[in-house]
Parts: C-alpha cells; sequence; structure tokens
C-alpha cells in the first residue's frame, strides 16, 4: 500500500499542501523545496543578513535530520509484524504538524524546522509509485521522469509506457492542487491551516493497514 496510487496521491496533496502553508503563513519558506531555501541562504550570506541566511540554513538542517530519523525508524522496525514501519514515520508526521499548528508567528523558525524535519521523512520513506521511483514533496525528479517516459514512448509507441509517464504528470497535478489548496486555506485558518495535512497524513496511516490498493 505504500506504493499504490492512492496513498501517493494522498502524500502528493499533503507535500504541495505543506510547501505553499510554510511560505505564506511562515516567512517564505519553502517545507521541502530544500535547494530553493540553500539559493535564498547563500543570497543573505552574500549581502551580509546573516539573520535571514539562518531563517533558510536551519530548516535545511532539520530536513537533513529528518531522513536520518526516518532512516533511524526503517532499521528499527523494519521486521516488525504489528506494524508498518511507514506507519509509525506517517503518524509521526501527523503528530508532529498538528503540534506546529500551535506555534505562534513570533515562532516561525521552529515551526519550519519542525515541518522541514516531517517533509525529508516523508521524502525518505516513500519513494516508489508501483515500483518506479517518485517523490511526493517535490516535482522536479518527478517531470524529469515523465517527461523521459513521454519521450519513449513518442520513439517506440510503448503503451506502457505512456501511462507511466500520464500517471507522473497526473500526481504533479495533485501535488499543485495540493498547494493551491494550502495557499486558500491559510489564508483561512492561519497558523491551524496545517492540521488540514495532519489530517491527511492520519488518512494514510489508516489507508496502510489495507493489504492491497483500494484503487
Amino acid at each position: 500500500m505504500s506504493e499504490s496510487p492512492a496513498v501517493v496521491a494522498v502524500l502528493c496533496i499533503s507535500g504541495g499542501f505543506q510547501d505553499a502553508y510554510t511560505y505564506n503563513c511562515r516567512d517564505e519558506v519553502f517545507a521541502n523545496a530544500q535547494t530553493g531555501n540553500m539559493v535564498l541562504m547563500g543570497q543573505n550570506f552574500a549581502m551580509g543578513n546573516w539573520h535571514l541566511g539562518v531563517r533558510y540554513l536551519l530548516p535545511v538542517a532539520a530536513f537533513a535530520v529528518g531522513i536520518y530519523g526516518a532512516e533511524k525508524i526503517r532499521r528499527q522496525f523494519g521486521r516488525s509484524d504489528a506494524i508498518h514501519w511507514r506507519q509509525i514515520v506517517v503518524l509521526l508526521e501527523a503528530v508532529l504538524l498538528f503540534a506546529a499548528g500551535f506555534f505562534p508567528r513570533q515562532m516561525n523558525l521552529w515551526a519550519n524546522m519542525l515541518i522541514s524535519f516531517v517533509c525529508a521523512m516523508q521524502v525518505q520513506s516513500f519513494r516508489k509509485l508501483n515500483g518506479n521511483v517518485y517523490a511526493t514533496t517535490m516535482c522536479i525528479g518527478n517531470l524529469r521522469a515523465a517527461t523521459e517516459l513521454w519521450c519513449s514512448y513518442r520513439s517506440t509507441g510503448n503503451r506502457e509506457l505512456r501511462q507511466k509517464s500520464l500517471l507522473y504528470y497526473g500526481f504533479i497535478g495533485i501535488f499543485i492542487v495540493g498547494a493551491a489548496l494550502g495557499g486558500i486555506l491559510t489564508g483561512i485558518l492561519a497558523e491551524k491551516a496545517i492540521w488540514i495535512s495532519s489530517v491527511l497524513l492520519l488518512a494514510v496511516f489508516a489507508m496502510m493497514f489495507q493489504k492491497e490498493d483500494i484503487l
């Protein structure tokens, strides 16, 4: 189930939502797009804006820690029969995002670090869609894969390649929908909007009790 289209779709909505939330509500920092954070960090440090540079540096560091944490969970609980290790990760994500909703604007830096940590855990834990490499929190790799597959389809006429390409493009669209929802709902709910993402991750936790894809 962790590689099923149903789970990937919900994770994509959540991933897009988180990026829009932190950008619109938490000082224009990206939760997922750490490359953007690194660019802004380097630019601010070069201009002598040390305080602004740190605003982007610490979420990047938290992202790295999140990857480490997810890998430790996999190594510790990867053989568990009681619950899948990815369910532990996604439940922890939901709890941490719920906590982030209580952080006031004065704690934006801490909120961004927490959400970046959560996004990294998702990146590390959910990396495949029906056996194909896929990211649920960013789109550049997915766009590359989708376009490469489409080019191969046009060259070979292989309909399976076309189907895979369209699936990638479709989930990129779902990510964008999640970002749109994040922008709209953040304008209404402010800091509490991140609870929507928390609910989505709880839905993924429940879906993973299924033994096979529900779609």
